[in-house]
């Protein structure tokens, strides 16, 4: 095996030994091997975990961002998958702001500019944060998701059962806001002819996974459910899965919704009680109390507890019903890339610690087997008033 001081490794990488000491010390880039008299060695693993590093920087990720990244269990060959495909989303971008630049200039006229055109490209060249924020998003949401299906007792699991809430018996059109990666319809297939079904969110990089993955037998848009693009009374049904409790104006998003329901129409809105995975938020506090895995808590925005309330105002005849379930965790990876995938303060306090905390969980589970973890989730099914 072939190892470089760190002079040798800097020189190698193009970057400054001040750079290989802060990445060391933070816990970000370890060398493989420190010799009895403290020389850091590295190698060409090393190597492969700063051109890692240096990708993800380079395309607009912090360091807080890149910590579990990196850090996580990735071969080869998906690590530069995942680097191409975010590049692709840059290159994507960069071509459509030329592309207006270009259609500026053939119309630009010193006389008479179009302002619109201007403040379009603005918007445009200022979106650009818009990529990390979609690969985040869509691995966090894959994370927690996958975390749901390897360990639910439920064998049932979410979606299934969320989905055969629904009465499609009684519906001609329906809309999904905040539909996410399309995960509801994946492998819960129903007729769909005479019927339209259209699914939204505020994300485009998330509407784009959507129509790949999900092809043409849905109506797939950008919008925000606080400002739905449709006429009064338009849908039979409209769903909204685990998504209210994070819309800016929950009071305007149900009352847009309201609007464009049929007089006769369902609302379909999912969300967690107050002891959802409470065991994960009690890990990180018993292991540093500084931790916060949100600024808020969801299910005081939009919960079963407060959820029926909040609805009254526009929706009769609400039913609430929960889903019984628990994970039974077993390894502490999983655990690790959920709360990485979480919005508060973790990665910054907890990424230059993983090892350690690793260890941590590791013992809890040589000690018990498993970790049990609550579930705490449901669904509100209300008519329109």
């Amino acid at each position: 095996m072939k190892t470089y001081k760190t002079g040798e490794f800097a020189k190698l990488a193009n970057v400054t030994e001040r750079t290989l000491r802060y990445y060391d010390k933070i816990g970000l880039l370890k060398p493989s091997f420190i010799l009895s008299n403290g020389y850091r060695q590295y190698t060409d693993s090393d190597l492969l975990k700063l051109q890692k590093i240096l990708s993800l920087k380079h395309l607009g990720f912090s360091i807080d961002e890149i910590f579990p990244i990196v850090l996580e269990d990735q071969n080869l060959k998906d690590s530069f998958k995942m680097q191409i495909d975010l590049i692709n989303s840059r290159i994507k971008h960069m071509n459509a702001i030329k592309d207006s630049m270009e259609s500026i200039l053939s119309t630009i006229d010193d006389n008479n500019i179009n302002w619109n055109n201007i403040i379009s490209l603005i918007k445009l060249s200022n979106d650009d944060s818009n990529i990390v924020e979609h690969y985040k998003n869509a691995k966090n949401l894959n994370v927690r998701i996958s975390l749901h299906d390897k360990y639910s007792q439920n064998k049932q699991g979410w979606f299934p059962w969320l989905f055969e809430q629904i009465d499609f018996s009684k519906i001609n059109r329906l809309l999904e806001v905040g539909c996410g990666n399309g995960k509801l319809w994946k492998n819960n297939k129903y007729d769909l002819r005479n019927r339209e079904i259209f699914l939204s969110d505020s994300s485009s990089g998330m509407i784009d996974e959507v129509r790949k993955t999900l092809g043409s037998d849905f109506n797939c848009m950008v919008f925000d459910c606080e400002k739905i693009p449709f006429k009064d009374d338009y849908f039979d049904a409209v769903i909204a899965n685990h998504v209210l409790f994070y819309v800016h104006d929950l009071d305007n998003a149900l009352k847009e919704i309201d609007r464009v329901l049929h007089m006769d129409g369902i609302f379909y809105c999912s969300t967690y009680g107050s002891n959802h995975m409470k065991e994960i938020n009690d890990l990180v506090i018993n292991f540093d109390s500084r931790i916060r895995l949100s600024q808020t808590k969801l299910y005081d925005i939009f919960g079963l507890d407060n959820g029926e309330i909040l609805l009254k105002k526009y929706f009769k005849n609400i039913q609430m019903k929960r889903y019984e379930d628990s994970l039974d965790v077993d390894e502490s990876k999983p655990i690790i890339d959920y709360i990485m995938s979480c919005h508060g303060n973790q990665n910054e306090l907890l990424g230059p610690r993983l090892d350690e905390f690793k260890k941590y969980l590791d013992d809890i589970l040589k000690q018990n087997g498993s970790i049990r973890i609550t579930k705490d989730a449901g669904i509100f099914i209300c008519e329109n008033m």
